[in-house]
């Protein structure tokens, strides 16, 4: 996990990179899930306001629903992950992420993100 990216109680995480903002859930998460079988990711296009669900995970455990740590719009999907769902089980497999966003969220929407090892403090 990098540290430049911040991260929600919830799991999620954000990481800014040339003007977007990647989407996904921590190494934590996919852990806590296991066999990770199927994923749901919403359309390019589609906005979404902080703490809203926008995408379904199933493993075999469990169906959980993954929230928007801030508000934006989605500008790119990872279609690979929405077809081989368990690649993200893969620890060498580096594209985990779930969608790249737009948006234009001030400060106070970044007020309750957790830096990295801040998140990995609470989890422990």
């Amino acid at each position: 996990m990098n540290e430049s990216m911040l991260c929600t109680k919830t799991h999620e995480y954000l990481l800014e990179q040339d003007g977007k903002y990647e989407i996904g859930i921590t190494d934590y998460a996919i852990q806590q899930l296991g066999d990770i079988v199927f994923i749901e990711l919403p359309e390019v296009g589609t906005e979404f306001t902080k703490n809203e669900a926008f995408a379904t995970i199933e493993s075999v455990k469990a169906a959980s629903e993954i929230y928007m740590p801030i508000s934006g719009k989605v500008v790119e999907v990872n279609e690979q992950i929405v077809n081989t769902p368990e690649l993200l089980n893969d620890d060498t497999f580096e594209d985990k992420w779930f969608i790249k966003i737009e948006s234009s969220a001030d400060q106070v929407e970044f007020a309750d993100l957790l830096d990295y090892s801040d998140y990995k403090e609470e989890i422990e």
